[in-house]
């Protein structure tokens, strides 16, 4: 008995793709980020798993930054900004939203290490800068310390979250962290006195303590440190190339 060829499928038959759109793209790029990682999300695993070309991606995302950048923007929207609506001490719920931000990242350790240099400049990043600056207005700080100071709680909160996933993601991770004890448990009080008078403090203190404290250091420092700018200079002076989480 034989059984007798089926003729080839028509592609007209097959089910219709769904159009490609920016959202649909950055969309498919988050799952792929977050079943196989940061690493693998590149314009052609982001082509095959849309059933596509990677020359069709490029209509709507550049190179692989900025589809990076986009994955960020697009988790920024994850972040509640509600307490910049809130009642009670600006600096608490100021630090609320930066914990959010940062707690976000440790759970990306790859997301957490590209946020050091992506420049997100969609919508959720926007809406996170204005919080913040909304923030620090209510706070009295003058507007040119928090448009210099949004940038520095940024990077101090993204380089935390970078420094704490790639240990997470170490396997030696222990064994470093013991070998440094060791170290500043051994320093000798001749050769290294003030390491040795502090080799306690030094390793103190939980995660989210030593975070908590390192944003009460940069408000402090925020509200009382004047920015080098001229306030009376006309125009728009040269500007440097603008660092991780710049609101400018």
């Amino acid at each position: 008995m034989t059984t007798t060829p089926q003729p080839p499928r028509s592609r007209r038959e097959r089910p219709a793709k769904p159009p490609l759109s920016r959202a649909g793209i950055i969309g498919a790029a988050v799952a792929i980020m977050r079943a196989e990682g940061l690493e693998k999300v590149t314009m052609r695993r982001l082509a095959q798993e849309l059933d596509t070309g990677p020359a069709s991606l490029y209509v709507y995302v550049r190179n692989t930054a900025e589809l990076h950048a986009a994955i960020l923007d697009e988790l920024l929207g994850g972040i509640d900004l509600g307490p910049a609506e809130g009642h009670g001490d600006w600096r608490g719920r100021l630090e609320r939203i930066l914990t959010d931000y940062t707690a976000m990242l440790f759970e990306l350790p790859g997301l957490a290490r590209s946020a050091l240099s992506a420049r997100p400049g969609g919508p959720h990043y926007l809406n996170l800068i204005e919080a913040l600056l909304a923030l620090l207005d209510e706070g009295a700080v003058p507007p040119g310390q928090a448009a210099w100071g949004v940038d520095v709680l940024l990077q101090f909160a993204t380089a935390t979250a970078a420094e704490h996933a790639t240990r997470g993601q170490s396997g030696r991770a222990g064994a470093d962290w013991d070998a440094l004890t060791r170290a500043l448990d051994g320093a000798s009080p001749d050769t290294h006195p003030q390491i040795a008078a502090l080799a306690a403090p030094l390793i103190s203190g939980a995660p989210e303590q030593r975070l908590a404290w390192g944003f009460h250091v940069l408000l402090n420092g925020i509200l009382h440190t004047p920015t080098p700018v001229a306030h009376a200079h006309h125009g728009h002076p040269p500007r440097p190339e603008p660092t991780p989480g710049d609101s400018r």
